[in-house]
């Protein structure tokens, strides 16, 4: 049986540092990583990445850096086929995790470490798409109930 391929997706700053954490994880599997488009350079030795448009909803170009990144979400899907995709959010990650579950793939979402008591808008979204659900603090199960809490990954 061949390897899984994974994907392991997150937006720039501290998302992005999150799922860097999981890099022996990345190590057990064919992987590759998609982050956000951030103006400072992201080099993961052997590793390849993709970038997507950074997003902020509250931007009046929203909807257009949506499509945009639907497109090439659609586009790394194609090329890459993960299985999985492992993510920290944020909103940019959002139509790769649907793609990806739409063509059969599994989706683990990791809210963020940064949460402890109040949920993310994009972890409230794709809680009900995500085959597992993990928080790194406690309390963030009774926003979450069939989430896992396994501590923080730092």
């Amino acid at each position: 049986m061949p390897a899984k391929k994974v994907c392991f997706a997150a937006s720039s700053g501290g998302h992005f540092e999150q799922i860097m954490m999981l890099k022996d994880l990345m190590d057990s599997y064919d992987s590759f990583i998609v982050t956000e488009e951030a103006g400072f350079k992201v080099d993961v030795p052997g590793r390849k990445c993709y970038f997507l448009g950074q997003v902020n909803r509250r931007e009046r170009a929203f909807p257009l850096i949506m499509l945009k990144d639907l497109a090439a979400s659609l586009k790394i899907y194609f090329k890459e086929r993960p299985d999985a995709v492992v993510t920290t959010g944020v909103l940019a990650m959002i139509p790769l995790c649907l793609i990806t579950k739409l063509f059969g793939g599994k989706l683990i979402y990791i809210e963020s470490f940064a949460k402890v008591k109040t949920p993310t808008k994009t972890g409230r979204f794709l809680y009900r798409f995500a085959d597992k659900f993990y928080v790194q603090w406690p309390e963030l199960l009774k926003a979450y109930p069939k989430a896992e809490y396994l501590g923080g990954i730092y």
